[in-house]
C-alpha cells in the first residue's frame, strides 16, 4: 500500500464520524482546514438558519480563516469574543450574550473514539455554549485530539493542552514554566471548569467537523 497513513487516519477519522452520529452529533470527515472551512460557509452556516453568530477561543477556528472571513459580516449580528481591545468587563458581556447565538464555533481539547468531546475551560463560555443556550454548535476538531478513552482524553488535556495554552496565553501558572500540571491555586489557572459532552441533545445541535490534519493544541 503505497499511502498506508492517509489510508490509516482515513478509516480512523471516519471510524470517530459514525461514532459522533451514534450519539446524535451531526459529524463529517474533511481532508484539510480550507475544506473545513468551506463546508461551514457553503453548508453549514446556511443550514442553520443563523442570524446571530459569536465563537469561543479555538485556535483550529482561527487556522481555518472562518474568523477573519466572519468577523465583518455584514449581513450577520457577530458577538467577536475575540476582541482584545475591549475592558473585561465588556468582553465578558459579550461572551454572556454569546450564548444566545444562533450558531456558536468552537473547537474541543480532546475527542475520545467513541464519540464524546472532551474540554477543560477556564472562564467557562466555551463549555457553558456547548452545554446549553446557542441553537447550533459547530466543533471543529484535528486529528491530534484524537484519544482511545476518556481516560486518555483528561491525560492529553492536562499534560498537553492546558500547559501550552497556559505558555501561548502568557499565563502566570506553574505548568507555564515547567511543562507540567501542578494542580496550581494561581490566579491565572485556565483549568476550572470541565464539560464531557457524551451526546448532542437535542439530536443535531452539535455538529463535529473531523479535519485530516492536525490542528490547535
Amino acid at each position: 500500500m503505497e499511502n498506508a497513513l492517509g489510508y490509516y487516519w482515513q478509516r480512523r477519522l471516519n471510524d470517530v464520524k459514525e461514532a459522533f452520529e451514534a450519539n446524535n452529533f451531526q459529524a463529517f470527515v474533511v481532508p484539510g482546514l480550507q475544506e473545513a472551512r468551506d463546508l461551514v460557509l457553503n453548508e453549514l452556516l446556511p443550514a442553520s438558519g443563523a442570524a446571530k453568530v459569536s465563537w469561543g477561543g479555538s485556535m483550529t477556528f482561527i487556522a481555518t480563516g472562518l474568523y477573519h472571513e466572519l468577523r465583518d459580516r455584514s449581513d450577520l449580528e457577530i458577538l467577536d469574543t475575540f476582541k482584545r481591545d475591549k475592558p473585561a468587563e465588556e468582553l465578558i458581556e459579550i461572551r454572556r450574550k454569546a450564548l444566545l447565538s444562533d450558531l456558536f464555533i468552537t473547537g474541543s481539547n480532546a475527542v475520545t473514539e467513541s464519540g464524546q468531546l472532551v474540554n477543560l475551560d477556564m472562564t467557562g463560555n466555551r463549555v457553558a455554549a456547548l452545554a446549553f443556550g446557542p441553537k447550533k454548535v459547530i466543533v471543529l476538531v484535528g486529528r491530534n485530539k484524537i484519544t482511545a478513552d476518556l481516560d486518555e482524553a483528561i491525560k492529553r488535556v492536562k499534560d498537553l493542552a492546558a500547559p501550552t495554552n497556559a505558555m501561548r496565553l502568557d499565563k502566570k501558572t506553574p505548568c507555564a514554566k515547567t511543562s507540567y500540571c501542578e494542580e496550581c491555586k494561581s490566579p491565572d489557572r485556565i483549568c476550572n471548569t470541565w464539560n464531557i459532552t457524551e451526546k448532542s441533545y437535542p439530536k443535531g445541535r452539535i455538529t463535529v467537523v473531523l479535519i485530516d490534519t492536525d490542528a490547535g493544541l
